[in-house]
């Protein structure tokens, strides 16, 4: 088994376990409860992943954002750059990134609600994917649509998966283990089955966001553990809290939770690269 074709088995067994946990219908969109969270000041200054970034474009060059949820890198790229195209297939996100983009006045940001393997081809000077792949079934053909849009490629993704963090408290209230999903390992080992030889840089981040309250953390890791009301699961979950949750800078986090820090990974498409000099 190659690297995409064990990166595919890994997000179909994920899947699997998800949907065999679920009690009701997946939803058509699946961030319609989360969306709001994505909300966020476009010119706010102490987002290190975000200032990062900005130093990566300057004010001529045209963004492509793929998988951009609710604008948190798109708007505030959109303020150093010539133009942003953002890449969302999520209704409820869209509205999000319109809604931000309406109140900041900002008026360069084009918004393509699409899947990226659907959406018409856009030409960029970057693109950018922020904390998508993990659920990419065919990252070959996500990869290389990437390569043929923009002439330098920068990839987001922490060392583990988003949820990785509540991977242990699965088999204290399920009785089985998560099944983890692919993340930075496994897409350095995509990239290097396609002869993709890229640059990696950590971004260091201050502090990782917990929950503001109890109630706050049992309700979204409810959410997250597809666990219902008044359930068997939901007891587990409620005994189990005070055990692995901590309070820790205002807030609750997990106990001993490895904290996620994003690395950036970049690379010119092969294509480019041998282009000569203008």
């Amino acid at each position: 088994m190659n690297a995409t074709q064990r990166w595919k088995q890994m997000i179909q067994v994920e899947h699997a376990q998800s949907d065999s946990m679920r009690k009701e219908e997946r939803p058509a969109d699946s961030w319609a409860n989360f969306a709001q969270q994505f909300r966020a000041n476009p010119r706010r200054t102490d987002d290190l992943l975000v200032n990062f970034l900005r130093q990566q474009v300057t004010s001529e060059q045209v963004v492509l954002d793929v998988g951009a949820g609710g604008g948190r890198m798109a708007l505030p790229l959109a303020l150093c750059s010539k133009k942003v195209i953002a890449v969302e297939p999520s209704p409820s996100m869209c509205r999000v990134l319109r809604e931000v983009a309406a109140e900041f006045d900002i008026k360069n940001v084009e918004v393509v609600e699409a899947d990226w393997l659907d959406a018409q081809e856009s030409k960029a000077d970057m693109a950018l994917c922020c904390n998508v792949v993990y659920t990419i079934q065919e990252i070959e053909r996500f990869v290389r649509k990437l390569e043929e849009s923009a002439e330098r490629v920068l990839v987001v993704m922490f060392q583990a998966a988003p949820q990785s963090q509540i991977y242990p408290l699965w088999e204290p209230v399920h009785g089985e283990p998560r099944l983890p999903l692919p993340s930075l390992l496994e897409f350095l080992e995509v990239l290097d089955q396609l002869a993709i030889e890229p640059e990696i840089e950590v971004v260091h981040m201050e502090r990782n966001r917990g929950f503001d309250s109890l109630e706050i953390a049992k309700d979204q890791l409810a959410r997250r553990l597809y666990v219902m009301p008044e359930s068997v699961e939901m007891e587990r979950l409620e005994a189990l809290l005070p055990q692995v949750l901590e309070e820790k800078d205002g807030g609750f986090s997990i106990k001993g939770a490895t904290p996620l820090e994003p690395r950036v990974i970049s690379w010119r498409p092969r294509s480019k690269a041998l282009e000569p000099e203008r």
